[in-house]
């Protein structure tokens, strides 16, 4: 509360002259009971009730008893009375001779005055005092706003203004002076077509433009905007004035404000405002990010690189060690039919053993000996944990690719700091979180005040950054000293201009700028600080606004924070607050002001409207998503069948080698025998005619390995057998 020196100058002259009331009508009874009370000097009293004396030292008192003169004289031994304890400061006070009956005489006085009913106690203490601490309000009338008393001291009252009442008509023959805000979609700039000049209010368009318009014809009155010259809409500065369009009402500069201008307490204490034309609360506003669309191995996100690689290393690893305790454990080897012995599958194939049981799939052989079993089994666990660590974890993961972002509510804003957040500088939802008892708002509130950096401007400036994802306002980017290395105990980052131990460097540099051999400077801008993600604390039909407008990558998130709405403002006492009050509410009753606001937000929207499939579509695995898998199947298919085309031309090489013929005709017979499996004897007839001498040893040979297929498998493993241990051997007559 703001105490002007004036004031405290007329209430210390009221006090005063009730002061000298008192004194006087004490003085005055004293005379009137006792005109001898002061023995021994003259006093007299003319009719005009001045004091007169009979020497220079004398003084006298009015007398409201008698018009006549009359003359006492003072005793000129009485001692007179020093304002000091003494006159040395020494000596003990000397009280006045008649002080206690003068004091008896003045709490016996009860008068009123200018302060009130003047009443003292036996104390010589006021009784009953009150004082009330008026206000001149706007409008010249006063307005109580506190009180003091002898028994509860100051007290605040809340102030109730008194609105002028006026029954003057609206004077439909003059302009009345509109002030507006440029702010998309409410005021913009009209684009004019080919050949058109725009004058006058045809320069803007916009829904405030199509209210203003409305009104004026309901009340049948012409108007001018004008933009307001500050481009504030209105807050109260220190000394207690008002800038940006409220100031304008209040000093009769605009007659009507038709703008989005919040209504609120403080606003509504110095300007009027109508019922209000749009409702709205505080919205949070952030960036929205694309839909990622899945990648072609994205089955493998649920497992981190790091474990796919381990899991590599651990199949190959209890490949070796099952290889290892297969092929020197005893219990792996048996014995033929022929004695001759062998060693079991799983020494000759680990690898195979192994992979089956990662992908949980049977083998046709498995461990003999307990070091091999305790190898499996242990391979077994892993593999269950790993699979079904796995397929939990897929199913999460593509949860939260679904949740667009981690911030969906004020409390979710207040309880981290990697996303800044602001609002529009000394606007009302500023005023919103600065005055908030809540203690997330509260939270919120400290965490913007101590980065003035996030507080923008103007609302573009807000999208821009929102859009941008940067933290950082663009024109706040500002260069300070950093004395390195940081102070010590100091956790926080050496370039952090709202660090209060980086302030004190800042004041002391300007101390150290000259000294030679200080530490070395460096320097730092605001912009680093930023973190690359921002949000905005918007109304809610501009962040509705925004997020139809392109590039469509912002989205509201959450609830509004509160409940407010847009009013028409207009000067205290105007009578165009009632005519409006009724326009207003005509236009919500008929509809009018939905289909104004349809028109600005609905049908301008520049966005497509959402897939109704798309909520579908999601809880769907797309073929991207599982790409991946397919390219491994036929990879594994290409990668086969080369290898069995490489399989086939080795063994056709190493047959012509050994048995003297073409590569072309070895493989000719392999091919035959690999299609119609016995039938080869036109092969046979070839090779003999081909081979002349030597075709019949050849031929026999060739007929007798075309038809190893069809013999038993016993037979097979004993012939594989023999063939290892003796590679030289004939082929035996099967």
């Amino acid at each position: 509360m703001n105490v002007n020196a004036e004031w405290v100058r007329q209430a210390n002259a009221a006090l005063m002259y009730d002061a000298i009331s008192v004194l006087a009508e004490a003085f005055g009874k004293v005379l009137r009971k006792k005109p001898d009370f002061f023995v021994g000097g003259s006093i007299s009293t003319t009719s005009g009730g001045a004091m007169s004396t009979s020497n220079n030292k004398t003084p006298t008192f009015p007398s409201s008893s008698s018009s006549s003169t009359t003359t006492t004289s003072f005793n000129t031994t009485m001692r007179e009375v020093h304002c000091a304890t003494g006159r040395d400061f020494t000596d003990s006070p000397v009280p006045f001779e008649l002080g206690e009956k003068i004091s008896k005489f003045i709490r016996k006085v009860e008068l009123e005055g200018l302060t009130g009913t003047i009443r003292f106690t036996e104390e010589g203490r006021r009784h009953n005092f009150s004082v009330d601490v008026m206000e001149l309000s706007v409008h010249s009338t006063k307005v109580k706003i506190a009180e003091w008393s002898d028994t509860q001291g100051f007290v605040k009252i809340p102030p109730k203004y008194v609105r002028p009442t006026t029954f003057s008509r609206i004077q439909k023959n003059r302009t009345f002076i509109v002030t507006s805000i440029l702010e998309e979609p409410y005021l913009m700039p009209r684009t004019p077509e080919k050949g058109e000049v725009l004058t006058g209010n045809d320069r803007y368009a916009g829904f405030c433009k199509d209210l203003a318009d409305k009104i004026s014809d309901k009340l049948g009155i012409q108007y001018e905007m004008q933009i307001v010259k500050d481009n504030k809409y209105g807050n109260e500065n220190r000394n207690g004035d008002w800038d940006g369009m409220v100031g304008e009402l209040m000093r009769r500069e605009a007659d009507i404000a038709i703008s989005p201008l919040t209504i609120t307490s403080e606003r509504e204490r110095v300007i009027d405002f109508s019922k209000p034309f749009m409702s709205l609360g505080i919205s949070i506003m952030v960036f929205k990010h694309p839909k990622r669309s899945p990648s072609v191995f994205s089955f493998m996100s649920p497992l981190s690189n790091e474990i796919w690689l381990c899991v590599f290393f651990a199949y190959v690893g209890v490949s070796i060690v099952l290889f290892l305790v297969s092929r020197f454990n005893p219990n792996e080897w048996k014995t033929g039919a022929d004695g001759t012995m062998s060693t079991s599958s799983v020494s000759n194939d680990p690898m195979w053993f192994s992979l089956a049981a990662l992908l949980q799939q049977g083998s046709d052989t498995s461990p003999r000996s307990t070091a091999g079993r305790i190898v499996g089994a242990v391979w077994w666990f892993f593999t269950l944990i790993l699979i079904s660590s796995y397929t939990a974890n897929f199913a999460a993961v593509r949860t939260v690719n679904r949740m667009v972002t981690p911030i969906n509510s004020a409390e979710d804003l207040a309880a981290q700091t990697d996303v800044e957040y602001g609002t529009l500088d000394r606007g009302s939802t500023w005023n919103f979180f600065r005055r908030s008892q809540m203690q997330a708002y509260t939270k919120m509130w400290d965490f913007m005040s101590a980065r003035p950096h996030v507080f923008v401007r103007t609302y573009d400036d807000g999208i821009k950054r929102v859009r941008e994802k940067k933290g950082e306002s663009p024109d706040s980017s500002f260069a300070f000293p950093i004395i390195p290395p940081p102070l010590r105990g100091s956790h926080r980052s050496g370039c952090d201009p709202f660090h209060k131990r980086d302030f004190f460097r800042l004041v002391l540099f300007s101390q150290w700028k000259h000294h030679r051999h200080g530490a070395q400077l460096s320097l730092c801008s605001a912009s680093a600080q930023a973190k690359g993600k921002y949000a905005l604390l918007v109304e809610s039909p501009k962040n509705d606004y925004t997020n139809e407008r392109q590039p469509c990558n912002t989205m509201k998130v959450g609830r509004n924070l509160d409940a407010k709405g847009f009013g028409v403002a207009t000067p205290l006492g105007s009578p165009l607050k009632q005519q409006i009050n009724l326009v207003v509410l005509s236009m919500k009753e008929s509809g009018t002001l939905m289909q104004m606001q349809n028109k600005w937000w609905v049908d301008r929207s520049e966005c497509p409207l959402p897939d109704k499939n798309a909520a579908e579509a999601d809880d769907e695995l797309s073929l991207k998503s599982l790409a991946g898998i397919f390219y491994i199947l036929i990879a594994g298919l290409v990668l086969a069948v080369v290898i069995a085309l490489l399989e086939f031309c080795w063994n056709s090489r190493k047959e012509a080698k050994r048995r003297q013929i073409s590569l072309k005709e070895a493989m000719k017979v392999k091919a035959q025998m690999s299609i119609s499996g016995m039938k080869v004897q036109e092969a046979d007839s070839a090779t003999q005619t081909t081979n002349g001498n030597n075709g019949q040893g050849c031929s026999q040979q060739s007929t007798l390995r075309a038809r190893l297929p069809t013999t038993t498998r016993g037979d097979a493993r004993h012939y594989s057998s023999s063939r290892h241990h003796h590679p030289h051997d004939p082929i035996p007559n099967l």
